[in-house]
């Protein structure tokens, strides 16, 4: 599953909602500019509410959950209906608990990665990404573990996504530039749907029109 999504979207809008009412709007703005995969953070107390709202009003929108860092907040990602589920690091609890079909758990060294692959996650969260090294460490990561592909979040932006995108290894990358705090705050979600369609121009530029997996038509990832 994991690596559908990332094949359908290669950007994933990292969210963080304090209010459920702006849910439903965000996802609309966000699907309106080409980017219907979305994650949204638990962390706040309007999670789990804001991704039942996703998930029951936007169904043209795939939504995950982010900072999933324990089996309970797991579960509780589960019963809202989240179809993917990122943690931003791997507990021994977490691993056994998550299915690595829908599960992103979080990497930070060769020795994590290594880990969680012998628990069956190929597919990894890598991050805090920049602040870890980035694209060199990433490139360096590939010759002694070419079989783990990555999503790569913390500090990316419209500015550098490119070098990650660019990267066999690397499925997607994730990042807020394209949700705003200030502009969830005022309603501007004209303004995000503008963001989120330069974002998949970006995208679009950084592996080439011949490989255009960002702007698809939607609905066509499954929500099981």
């Amino acid at each position: 599953m994991l690596e559908a999504i990332f094949t359908h979207q290669k950007i994933i809008p990292v969210i963080t909602l304090d209010r459920v009412e702006d849910a439903v709007p965000l996802a609309e703005a966000l699907s309106n500019g080409g980017l219907d995969v979305l994650e949204v953070t638990f962390r706040t107390e309007a999670a789990a509410a804001a991704i039942q709202a996703i998930r029951d009003q936007v169904p043209a929108v795939t939504v995950g959950a982010g900072t999933v860092t324990s089996p309970k907040i797991l579960q509780a990602a589960e019963t809202a209906g989240a179809t993917f589920f990122v943690s931003p690091g791997a507990t021994d609890g977490l691993l056994a608990a998550a299915d690595p079909k829908s599960f992103l758990p979080g990497v930070a060294t060769l020795s994590e990665m290594m880990r969680a692959f012998d628990a069956g996650f190929r597919v990894q969260k890598f991050f805090p990404a920049e602040a870890l090294g980035g694209t060199r460490f990433l490139n360096s990561v590939s010759a002694p573990l070419p079989q783990l592909q990555f999503c790569a979040t913390g500090g990316i932006h419209a500015g550098n996504l490119a070098a990650y995108l660019a990267l066999p290894s690397v499925l997607a990358i994730g990042g807020s530039w394209m949700v705003p705090a200030g502009y969830i705050r005022a309603g501007k979600w004209d303004d995000i749907t503008r963001l989120a369609k330069t974002a998949c121009s970006l995208a679009v530029s950084a592996i080439g029109p011949g490989l255009d997996k960002t702007v698809q038509s939607k609905g066509s990832l499954s929500h099981e």
